[in-house]
């Protein structure tokens, strides 16, 4: 009768696969990585703020916003700070890059994530067109990004390595998605994304973006509910005038959201975003630049227009 081979010895030279289930604690991903999130008092900003430094590195909050940013800070303390930051004034990005060096010594992650979603129902219409908000928006979204690759570059060049991220949207992917001076701003952070990829990938530099579909933030709800504009980032007191979303309105953002996508079961959330962001920050896409993370559950690539 042929012995039996316990689960710990081996088979034809080949090690067995222990039956211990317990699932083993997952690396840190961003060990010993300085990173900056700008807009990252709330909403994907908040939530990848809290996944990077669960992942090991050390996390600069920049934001207009000082009571949460701080707040979050605090409770994610030591290795979270907050910094306040208009991403759309040179002087505030300026020196929030330099003071992350000064107090850290490098600078290996900057996320572009600040931006405004502008007046969704009242300019849906180009006949309604507002030069003034048009650009409010591009001075937040695009000029924001644009300052922080340059300056997020500028100290990653002397080093020879940095990975920079911007949050981009489905709205910059194709149209119909967003009101026009919205579209217009996250179809510019995809060209600058290519464009100075195409630059500081000679210095070792990454630049990527990610696209998401909708997020059920307090910035995308209240903008819907209301009418009015919803910031992160900008430095305008409306937002926190609306209060956080209520359960119901979440859940109800979600279920729409949903409906549209493609691909159904998962629902969108913010720690999904972080996720994208934990991978292009991390040195697993070591050889990606670039790119434009799409994150919508297929509805960009799969409009299932003829019923398949």
């Amino acid at each position: 009768m042929p012995a039996q081979v316990m689960p710990d010895q081996s088979l034809h030279g080949i090690p067995l696969l222990s039956r211990d289930n317990s699932n083993p604690p997952s690396p840190r991903r961003l060990e010993g990585k300085v990173a900056i999130v700008t807009g990252g008092a709330r909403g994907i900003g908040e939530a990848t703020v809290r996944l990077f430094a669960k992942h090991g590195a050390k996390v600069v909050i920049a934001d207009v916003e000082d009571t949460p940013g701080t707040i979050l800070a605090n409770s994610l303390s030591p290795s979270v700070t907050f910094f306040h930051c208009d991403v759309s004034q040179e002087e505030d990005v300026e020196n929030l890059i330099n003071s992350t060096i000064s107090h850290y010594g490098r600078l290996d992650i900057m996320f572009n994530n600040a931006g405004v979603l502008g007046n969704q129902p009242k300019n849906k219409s180009i006949l309604n067109f507002d030069p003034d908000e048009f650009d409010r928006v591009m001075r937040v979204n695009v000029k924001g990004v644009a300052l922080g690759i340059k300056h997020a570059a500028r100290v990653m060049i002397p080093r020879g390595v940095g990975c920079i991220i911007s949050t981009a949207s489905v709205a910059g992917v194709m149209g119909g998605l967003g009101p026009h001076a919205y579209t217009a701003s996250k179809h510019a952070i995809v060209g600058l994304t290519k464009n100075t990829a195409c630059e500081l990938g000679r210095y070792g530099i990454r630049v990527n973006c990610i696209s998401p579909f909708g997020v059920a933030t307090s910035m995308l709800i209240n903008a819907w509910r209301s009418g009015d504009e919803a910031e992160s980032g900008d430095g305008d007191d409306d937002f926190m005038s609306f209060g956080l979303p209520s359960e119901h309105e979440v859940e109800k953002t979600e279920e729409f959201v949903r409906g549209l996508a493609n691909l159904k079961g998962p629902t969108l959330r913010a720690k999904d975003i972080a996720e994208a962001a934990l991978y292009l920050g991390s040195d697993e896409s070591k050889y990606i630049s670039g790119h434009n993370l799409v994150v919508d559950g297929g509805i960009t690539t799969s409009r299932n227009c003829i019923g398949l």
